[in-house]
């Protein structure tokens, strides 16, 4: 009898030993969302949530806005590093923000240990169509051949300075050696707006949110910024393809903080990577025109320095600050 009990008591205590570092205890795990409900990151982050419980558990999602973005990622970098807290990195906190802030809380790379990339959406250079008819601007060269042609009477809006599509619209002008007026406006909607009535000729919006508009003919897409043709938008080619490697995408990503075991960091990426490869979730995800990005912890590093690295030129050409 006593035999039988001690093999028990084994059995049990090899169970807890296998068990993942992130159900420790039956603790919740904690994803930080540095952004307000609702959005598209919220909404792909709480779409993964409901993946991942039967390999991890409850994920309890922490939305924490404000600081654009920063709030809520300096929360994970301090942290522990147990596993049980992990957060969302973006194109915005982790490779634009660092150069707009001139003081930042976290250090981007080292206050932080990658876990997957989790989907990129494509920005799109859409022009206003009454604009391009009257301009007769089909193409992306045409746009570019009328710039030349035309100095400085083109504008374009963007949400504001620093914003997503004022350095795309930079970094456009600066590849393809033109010049046309940056328009800030005060948040994406005011900018298409603008675009819309015709108070500026060209934005680079989130393909999500200006579809609506291409498909009721009221802008005119000219090219998408992903190295590669998007399938949601079906005939309309990159912008690389007649400005070799230009790319600048929408991403986001999960991260916890430095110092967070490996093997926790594995379990992780393994569930993550998996709750993104499922039917369910890239039905999710289509439906905002998201492409999952499923990555090893290492790749995802690596791309987030490259991304970094990429941006600290664009935002400090285009002359940006915050603060």
């Amino acid at each position: 009898m006593k035999r039988r009990q001690l093999l028990l008591s084994s059995a049990a205590a090899a169970v807890a030993v296998a068990a993942p570092a992130t159900r420790a205890q039956g603790r919740p795990i904690r994803l930080i969302v540095p952004y307000s409900a609702g959005g598209p990151i919220d909404t792909t982050a709480r779409v993964l949530a409901e993946r991942v419980k039967d390999s991890l558990g409850t994920v309890i999602i922490d939305n924490k806005p404000g600081g654009g973005g920063n709030i809520g990622v300096d929360a994970v970098a301090k942290a522990a590093p147990d596993g049980l807290t992990i957060g969302i990195s973006a194109v915005a906190t982790h490779a634009i923000n660092p150069w707009l802030f001139s003081r930042m809380p976290f250090d981007p790379v080292k206050d932080f240990a990658a876990i997957t990339q989790m989907v990129r959406v494509p920005n799109v250079l859409v022009v206003n169509a009454q604009t391009a008819e009257r301009l007769k601007i089909n193409t992306l060269r045409d746009l570019i051949a009328y710039a030349k042609a035309n100095p400085g009477k083109l504008n374009y809006g963007s949400g504001g300075n620093g914003s997503a599509g004022h350095l795309a619209g930079e970094m456009f002008k600066r590849d393809a050696g033109i010049f046309a007026v940056h328009i800030p406006y005060n948040g994406g909607n005011p900018a298409q707006l603008a675009l819309l009535s015709g108070q500026v000729d060209f934005n680079f919006d989130n393909l999500a949110t200006a579809a609506p508009n291409i498909r009721a003919g009221k802008l005119k897409a000219l090219a998408v910024t992903t190295l590669k043709p998007s399938p949601y938008l079906p005939g309309v080619p990159p912008v690389a393809d007649t400005l070799k490697g230009f790319s600048i995408d929408t991403w986001w990503g999960l991260v916890a903080p430095a110092g967070t075991p490996r093997d926790a960091i594995q379990k992780l990426n393994q569930a993550f990577v998996a709750a993104l490869n499922s039917p369910e979730a890239k039905s999710r995800f289509a439906g905002l025109m998201a492409e999952p990005v499923p990555t090893t912890p290492d790749e995802f590093a690596g791309f987030m320095k490259s991304e970094l690295a990429k941006y600290e030129k664009v935002v400090k050409a285009s002359g940006a600050k915050v603060d």
